[in-house]
């Protein structure tokens, strides 16, 4: 089912890659990352099956980031935190470039280690 596209219609193929994309606002406005697709998710969720589970994701996916992030910021101190967060911030910049890529084409993403707060 993750890898298979499925008949989706293209406005949901839409919707479901500016899921994905709008994590970019994060670089410009403060928690953008998780706005965007929390807005997105809450305006389709009803409307389209693939956009409510992509939009999810990408939810999911952002909320993981910022503890990853999180971590990474304390571990400074240690020295150890600056490579691994800009490590976190490249992983973070080409899956979802992945994810957006893969929703355009109709395919359910799922990112890799992304925790599951929203089912």
């Amino acid at each position: 089912m993750t890898n298979q596209p499925n008949q989706v219609d293209p406005e949901s193929r839409n919707w479901a890659m500016i899921a994905h994309l709008s994590t970019f606002a994060g670089y410009l406005i403060p928690f953008g990352n998780i706005i965007g697709p929390l807005v997105v998710w809450l305006m389709k969720k009803d409307e389209s099956e693939f956009v409510n589970d992509q939009a999810k994701e990408a939810l999911n996916f952002q909320i993981s980031i910022l503890i990853y992030v999180i971590v990474s910021a304390v571990l400074i101190l240690l020295l150890i935190g600056i490579p691994l967060l800009i490590g976190v911030l490249v992983f973070d910049l080409v899956v979802t470039i992945m994810a957006a890529i893969k929703a355009n084409e109709g395919i359910r993403y799922r990112y890799p280690l992304k925790i599951t707060f929203i089912k």
